[in-house]
Order: structure tokens, then C-alpha cells, then sequence
């Protein structure tokens, strides 16, 4: 698994993005969440492929205490 930081994330929209440790921003839909992600969380994902690209899935947050 990756890590990387949400740079943003409207729950509303049901996407945002993620920045990897590479630099490259990957976007993430609400259906590959687990629990819930804020603007700023740490947290470890897989890479997936999509028609558009590559995505993040399997997402949840890491916590700082772990």
C-alpha cells in the first residue's frame, strides 16, 4: 500500500484528491473510502486504473498515534 495526504475531499461531490509521496495528485471517489477522510489526513491507499486514469481505492485514513 502507498501513502499520501488528502489534499481535498467534498463529501458532498463524493471525490476529491490525494497527493502521493511521488507528488502526483490521484483522484478518489467516496466508494473507495473506508470511514471517513478530512482535508489534510494521512492516508494509505492502493492504485487503481480507470478509463480516465489512475485512481486511489481501498483508502483509509492512517492514524497518528499507530
Amino acid at each position: 500500500m502507498e501513502q499520501g495526504t488528502v489534499k481535498w475531499f467534498n463529501h458532498v461531490k463524493g471525490y476529491g484528491f490525494i497527493g502521493r509521496e511521488d507528488g502526483e495528485d490521484l483522484f478518489v471517489h467516496t466508494t473507495e473510502v473506508e470511514g471517513r477522510i478530512r482535508d489534510g489526513d494521512s492516508v494509505e491507499f492502493e492504485v487503481g486504473e480507470s478509463p480516465k486514469g489512475p485512481n486511489a481505492i481501498n483508502v483509509r485514513r492512517v492514524d497518528e498515534e499507530e
